[in-house]
């Protein structure tokens, strides 16, 4: 019989991800299955499991091959022909923290709960960030695959 894990029993902890020379798309895979609960025993799929995740460092990110300055990202803005693009190399000197968060954001399911679960993650350009009180066990995303995400229960 299935047991499913009950909001009394949650309990989430705290990762810290050091971006540095790391390649989106592998780096987003990782915290997306790390926010939305995947790498723990009691995974639920209809409830917020998911762990906090602090990403520092964020400026000094990758792409591979040229997808940093050919790779498009769209939006519309509703009118007629109000289609927008831009590219990460444009995105990345305006926001840097935007092309993780979008990366994130597209590999959750869409919904309420993939919005709350994309509030857990935090993203900080430089070393430093807010949440040293809450202990983050860190996390070296150059020794990590992905078959290896950290394990909870």
């Amino acid at each position: 019989m299935t047991k499913f894990v009950k909001k009394s029993e949650l309990n989430n902890n705290w990762f810290e991800i050091d971006a540095k020379n790391a390649v989106v798309g592998r780096l987003a895979s990782v915290i997306s299955k790390i926010i939305r609960g995947k790498n723990k025993t009691t995974f639920t799929p209809h409830m917020d499991n998911g762990d906090f995740v602090v990403v520092k460092n964020i400026e000094h990110i990758k792409f591979s091959g040229k997808k940093f300055q050919n790779k498009k990202y769209y939006r519309h803005t509703g009118y007629p022909g109000g289609i927008k693009e831009i590219t990460p190399a444009k995105m990345h000197s305006k926001k840097p923290e935007e092309v993780l968060k979008l990366a994130v954001k597209r590999m959750l399911p869409s919904g309420p709960l993939a919005k709350k679960q994309l509030s857990k993650l935090k993203i900080y350009s430089g070393m430093n960030h807010p949440h040293s009180a809450q202990n983050p066990q860190i996390i070296d995303i150059s020794k990590l695959n992905n078959k290896n995400i950290i394990r909870n229960s």
